[in-house]
């Protein structure tokens, strides 16, 4: 009895069986390519990336009967394809992409952010999809016209994805809708002032279910398989690290970190620039989090490997940063695709300082892994200010948290419990699980919390006059980088 995760992310696809336990059995991966047309810029061939899904499926399900599917994937990310071909009529625009920056401060100008706030949970802001749907419309040739005849169908890439996999199923989940800056969280419906704002076509949206439901059946293993599980990449970690409870927390260190605090039926508004987001809707109960979203973790790390060639493999980085000399206090702010929250500055641009003559490889690669702590404190501290409840310990997921360097700072500089699990890749894990209950295959949500394993737990060692000075040495960066 196994269940398949398709894990669709920003720089590769992987495919994942696991048993009726959600034990995971074999893998698959596959790298795709990264687009940069300009500055600020950035696209994915989408028929790329349903290669490397039927390509990391047919592979990692080779020698499985799978009972059902759940999918998981990059939220934000906008295709827009054409219904009787499924063809993409443009590359796929990514979440890290800035191109509509300006059309954002329109938005602002006009008073516009207070009602999409309200209704999204969410600020204005070019990250989520609506803005980069919209300008699909308007820069691609004829794409309006053919819109407003009922030709095109706009997804996210979960959405894309379920198309070609059951060749025409236009629909997504609640965590996905709830990303596009077009969604209604209050009523749980598409939220027709804002189309009809931004002069989007309601037609080209799909339909919106549960995250555990009936999204069709694909006959891509050669025989026919439900899907039955779907959820955006950093919901389904919550749910892969049994973040049920509100006050649980959880921060997921992929390309980005996203930090998702679940507040239970509570629809807690933010004063500090967080995002109020859907963590799971499940039989159509919602249950809401609180997110704070970092655009640039584990993508500093590939920046150092990539742009710099100071590395040649992440695993180096914690080496590196153990060599690092202490008595140099280097700090990056690595805005390379603007700041996220609680700054939200699209313009923004990298910066480092402290650099002297002897800053070398072990600095940068140090000051690259701290970053990413100061911007998780800068999450969960707007966050403790927003929510009344007290958070618990900091459950932690993802390729980063892997390294112990990092784990362990990250601990010192929030000066709280750090909690990995021993499956980090809880993506893939809440994907399956989802799948796998709607299924029957697996327990419940009280099965499903329980059986969460403690891998090691990290306690802060750094002092708390030291911890402050610290941060203040980041908050000083940021805020010389912003130019406040």
């Amino acid at each position: 009895m196994t269940i398949l995760a398709i894990d669709q992310g920003t720089t590769s696809t992987r495919a994942i069986v696991f048993d009726e336990s959600l034990r995971p059995l074999t893998t698959a991966q596959c790298e795709f390519k990264q687009h940069f047309p300009r500055s600020g810029w950035v696209e994915h061939d989408a028929r790329e990336i349903w290669a490397t899904v039927e390509q990391t499926v047919t592979k990692a399900a080779a020698d499985h009967r799978i009972q059902a599917i759940g999918i998981t994937n990059q939220r934000e990310t906008v295709v827009l394809w054409d219904r009787k071909t499924g063809e993409p009529l443009h590359n796929a625009i990514v979440w890290q992409d800035r191109r509509t920056a300006r059309f954002c401060e329109e938005l602002h100008a006009g008073g516009h952010e207070a009602r999409i706030t309200e209704a999204t949970g969410l600020l204005i802001d070019p990250y989520f999809s609506a803005t980069k749907l919209k300008w699909l419309l308007d820069e691609v040739p004829d794409a309006r016209a053919r819109a407003e005849r009922g030709e095109l169908a706009f997804g996210t890439i979960d959405s894309f994805l379920i198309w070609k996999l059951t060749g025409g199923a236009h629909v997504t989940d609640a965590t996905n809708a709830c990303r596009t800056m077009l969604y209604n969280i209050g009523t749980q419906g598409w939220d027709a002032e804002i189309c009809a704002l931004l002069d989007i076509p309601m037609t080209l949206l799909p339909e919106v279910l549960d995250n555990a439901a009936e999204f069709g059946t694909t006959g891509i293993l050669g025989y026919d398989v439900p899907i039955l599980g779907v959820a955006g990449d950093q919901q389904a970690a919550t749910i892969g690290q049994a973040c049920f409870r509100p006050g649980m927390l959880k921060s997921t260190y992929g390309t980005g970190c996203f930090a998702l605090l679940n507040t239970g039926a509570e629809r807690c508004a933010s004063s500090h620039r967080l995002l109020t987001t859907i963590a799971y809707r499940l039989d159509g109960e919602v249950t809401y989090a609180l997110e704070g979203s970092i655009f640039v973790a584990g993508a500093v790390v590939q920046w150092l490997r990539d742009s710099l060639g100071i590395i040649q493999d992440a695993a180096e980085t914690q080496a590196l940063a153990e060599q690092a000399d202490p008595n140099q206090e280097i700090v990056l702010v690595p805005a390379f695709t603007g700041l996220g929250a609680p700054w939200w500055q699209p313009d923004t641009r990298g910066a480092m300082f402290g650099l002297t003559r002897g800053t070398g490889p072990a600095e940068f690669a140090r000051a690259a892994l701290e970053s990413v702590g100061y911007q998780t404190r800068d999450l969960l501290q707007a966050m403790r200010a927003d929510w009344s409840g007290s958070a618990d310990v900091l459950r932690v997921d993802g390729g980063m948290a892997r390294s112990d360097w990092a784990m362990q700072f990250l601990a010192d500089i929030l000066g709280a419990q750090v909690d990995r699990p021993q499956v980090t890749e809880t993506t893939a894990l809440g994907a399956a699980w989802l799948a796998g209950m709607k299924a029957g295959l697996c327990g419940g949500m009280e099965d499903f919390a329980q059986s969460w394993d403690l891998e090691r737990r990290f306690d802060p060692r750094m002092e708390e006059a030291e911890r402050d000075r610290r941060y203040a040495l980041w908050t000083r960066a940021v805020k010389a980088t912003v130019g406040v």
